[in-house]
């Protein structure tokens, strides 16, 4: 397992499959979908003895390890899933972004984009589709279906823990996320397989390859909570790099409710100072990005360095245009964000914007668990980032 870690080409597994393998990129995934059957044809293809099994078990010796699937939609909305191909006996592994906002479809003869909620009925029906006759079923929703309603405060619904029970019940084994905004909605399927993956090491090797003079520190560089939810991912940041936190707190107003939220006064900061230094503020999700553009003023008028801040999760439902306005008056270094979810070219083409490719990620945790590996070197990525670290300060070595 180490081996494949350190990105190796060859995938030593020693053991067989549990059962053929398909996948299957739900509509908007088409991309990472690909990417990701690149690198497993990549690792079947291997001359190796030792790696016989993995290349001659059975459903191995297909063209593509993806599964035809298609949604189409009657003409009043309506939609059913479709299979093309069978996976009796398969090893199931559904791919689905719900926030897939560039797919759109025809109803009434008008083009509708579909919501998340839309993304999420035709996953419903593609396992519906399958009707119990795959091995196995994982879904991998990297951004959790409705994970920012995470608790209940008052009478109002509970829609990501529904649905988790719902997919549990259709007979989905394991579901797995990435950056959860509240993990512990888990508790709402104690019997069923969840896994919530953090992309820091890849967020943390972006970085590093775009800007080459960061000068890891505490004399030069912080690490910025944004809020106190976003405190446990910041408090891993400064650990593995071994940098400062400070944080802000939101000052908010509790009177009145405005898109599904109270209303921010004012970010309060607490730490050390940030004079000269260069911050990293790290969070779950760009939405709007005013939260983000909020912080970035006021470290500004603290006299900070560059300003960098990361995402999984980077939606600028308000567009990017007070981003480059940031990034032109010098306010801004950059936005590293995961391809985890779409990301229109306007973001990708930013010359603000890096993006961390998640692709070969996926990749490892779907052969893994093919393989009925476990897990656990793929969770903490503690030591690949000691490495990466070791990288960047000596490159010479």
């Amino acid at each position: 397992m180490n081996e494949i870690l350190s990105g190796a080409v060859n995938v030593p597994f020693e053991t067989r499959p549990v059962a053929p393998l398909g996948i299957i990129a739900m509509p908007g995934c088409e991309e990472i979908g690909g990417k990701i059957n690149q690198y497993l044809q990549s690792w079947r293809n291997v001359p190796e003895a030792e790696n016989k099994d993995f290349v001659t078990f059975p459903g191995y010796d297909l063209d593509s390890f993806l599964v035809d699937v298609k949604c189409p939609r009657f003409g009043t909305g309506e939609g059913k899933g479709l299979l093309n191909q069978s996976v009796r006996g398969y090893d199931i592994y559904i791919i689905s972004d719900v926030t897939a906002r560039q797919i759109s479809y025809t109803m009434y003869g008008q083009v509708v984009p579909m919501s998340p909620d839309e993304h999420y009925a035709n996953l419903k029906r593609v396992i519906a589709a399958i009707s119990g006759k795959a091995y196995r079923i994982t879904v991998i929703m990297p951004f959790l279906y409705e994970s920012r309603q995470h608790r209940k405060s008052s009478r109002e619904s509970m829609d990501c823990a529904l649905m988790l029970q719902e997919l549990a019940h259709m007979g989905v084994e394991n579901i797995i996320t990435f950056d959860a905004h509240d993990p512990r909605v888990q508790n709402a399927i104690p019997l069923t397989g969840f896994e919530n993956f953090m992309p820091t090491y890849q967020v943390l090797k972006a970085l590093f390859k775009r800007h080459k003079d960061l000068q890891l520190d505490k004399d030069h560089m912080m690490i910025i909570s944004p809020d106190e939810g976003a405190i446990t991912r910041n408090i891993y940041y400064s650990t593995v790099l071994g940098l400062d936190l400070g944080m802000f707190y939101k000052r908010r107003d509790y009177s009145k409710v405005v898109d599904g939220r109270n209303q921010i006064i004012a970010h309060v900061y607490m730490g050390s100072s940030v004079k000269g230094k260069d911050v990293l503020v790290a969070d779950d999700i760009i939405s709007s990005g005013e939260s983000m553009l909020d912080v970035l003023k006021d470290l500004r008028r603290r006299h900070v360095g560059r300003v960098f801040m990361t995402a999984t999760f980077c939606f600028f439902t308000n567009g990017i245009k007070a981003f480059d306005e940031a990034y032109k008056r010098g306010l801004l270094g950059g936005v590293i964000g995961t391809n985890l979810c779409y990301l229109p070219p306007e973001v990708r083409d930013a010359p603000w914007f890096i993006e961390a490719d998640m692709s070969k990620y996926m990749s490892f945790i779907i052969a893994t668990l093919n393989h009925d590996h476990s897990l656990d070197g793929l969770l903490n990525p503690h030591a690949r980032i000691e490495n990466l670290l070791r990288k960047y300060k000596s490159p010479e070595q």
